[in-house]
């Protein structure tokens, strides 16, 4: 599960904008999350809500964008959807590396990615966003 090793760097760079910014309270956390970064979405939100009670976060929502999946094949010169092994976890369709195309290995070009997008935060009574 390290879904909850994220969410635990995530909350203390977080934590660590709140202490250097005291006037704004952090309402609303923009992520951007790979589809082959195997970040599983409910597990990440109840990690972070876990991890936030009892700080300045609690309460603070958790909106998750999720970036599919691109690949590029350096053989046949592919590059899009990548192939999927149906039926690898409980039915469950898991992307590989693996052209769809030649069937050699494909390169991930995109949705790897684990990233703070936008935080939204209240700033002496008015919303603002950074």
């Amino acid at each position: 599960m390290h879904e909850l090793s994220i969410a635990s760097g995530m909350v203390e760079k977080l934590l660590q904008f709140q202490s250097e910014n005291p006037e704004k309270n952090i309402v609303e956390v923009r992520l951007a999350v790979g589809e082959l970064s195997h970040i599983e979405e409910e597990q990440f939100r109840f990690c972070y809500e876990a991890i936030t009670t009892e700080t300045p976060l609690q309460g603070s929502t958790l909106e998750i964008e999720k970036i599919e999946a691109v690949v590029s094949c350096p053989h046949c010169g592919f590059q899009g959807r990548p192939k999927y092994w149906d039926g690898a976890l409980s039915g469950i369709a898991v992307p590989t590396l693996e052209c769809p195309s030649c069937g050699k290995a494909a390169e991930a070009i995109e949705g790897k990615e684990c990233a703070i997008k936008s935080i939204r935060f209240t700033e002496n009574s008015a919303v603002a966003s950074c």
